[in-house]
């Protein structure tokens, strides 16, 4: 078993936290994690309220260990905040801006901070905030995030903020990241695409079947499925998904798609509907390329962190 302090912390079994996607990670699955010893977090997103109170109450239902929420911090309601406070998380996350908006209220009703981080001036940042564990994400990751690439980012965040525990992410899809990522000093890990590829995860069986299939070369960064989507997010941000003919045919001409939103918006939320990846996007990170199944969620942490403390337990017989 690994134990890592973060892991303390939360009385887990695994160093693992899963990734609070939105629309992908609800109640079902935030619960399978932490009742297998992992950290389960339901994704609120932009905060639907009515998407909230059902996963919420799911997650409620099913959970029999600490579990946490996370949001878009920019994108945060207070309203929406309490509504998650009010359903009891252990720990709530905030990803993209300045948490310390939100920090005082969250520590006010007992909950732990995590906050997810893609520079070390976020990192800075997020300790001022009086987070309780950081995230240094990187852009291998699924989904939105920064420009750092995970290995370099990593031990930047930790030497600058040396007193909070750090957990990596991006690009960590089996016990090898994980294993790499203790070995780097990180006390654990935050996984989004490999949990999205599951059986509890909300989303469709075709976009699972897409990660499966898909390979890390067929991601890619951009901002065509904000736009269409009608989501303003901020400079330096962008969103990584699998390559698919709505990209292809807007990259480079992200004006003119935003001049064809009274046509392009319908159509790519009908396809949104029928599950149609051909127009919709499915957000992951470059680690696909690890993943060629969709089993429970527990059994993915099991596997994970068997195939970790294998690797290392090898690292002494290079000093031989």
């Amino acid at each position: 078993m690994i134990r890592t302090p973060f892991a303390q912390l939360f009385d887990l079994q695994y160093p693992i936290v899963l990734g609070p996607m939105g629309g992908v990670a609800g109640g079902r699955l935030a619960a399978a994690v932490s009742n297998a010893g992992g950290l389960g977090m339901v994704g609120g997103g932009y905060g639907e309220r009515a998407w909230l109170e059902t996963e919420l109450a799911l997650v409620k239902e099913l959970a029999t260990r600490p579990w946490g929420a996370g949001f878009i911090t920019w994108n945060l309601t207070e309203a929406a905040l309490e509504q998650v406070l009010d359903a009891g998380p252990s720990v709530m996350m905030l990803s993209f801006g300045d948490p310390g908006k939100y920090a005082d209220s969250i520590k006010a009703r007992g909950c732990r901070l995590i906050c997810q981080v893609q520079d070390v001036s976020g990192a800075r940042l997020a300790r001022d905030a009086g987070a309780d564990v950081i995230v240094a994400q990187g852009t291998e990751g699924g989904g939105h995030g920064g420009s750092r690439a995970t290995m370099a980012l990593l031990p930047a965040v930790m030497d600058a903020v040396p007193d909070v525990p750090v957990l990596a992410a991006g690009g960590i899809a089996d016990g090898r990241g994980l294993a790499a990522a203790l070995v780097m000093g990180a006390q654990g890990a935050l996984m989004g695409t490999r949990f999205y590829a599951t059986r509890e995860a909300l989303g469709h069986d075709q976009a699972k079947q897409r990660i499966v299939e898909g390979r890390g070369d067929d991601t890619r960064r951009t901002r065509v499925f904000d736009i269409v989507r009608g989501y303003q997010w901020p400079d330096g941000y962008t969103g990584r998904a699998l390559q698919n003919a709505f990209m292809r045919r807007w990259e480079g001409h992200e004006d003119e798609l935003a001049g064809r939103l009274e046509t392009e918006q319908p159509a790519f939320w009908k396809a949104a509907q029928d599950a149609d990846y051909d127009v919709a996007m499915v957000w992951a990170g470059e680690a696909v390329d690890l993943i060629d199944s969709v089993p429970p969620a527990a059994e993915v942490l099991q596997s994970i962190c068997a195939q970790a403390e294998q690797r290392l337990r090898s690292v002494p017989s290079l000093f031989e």
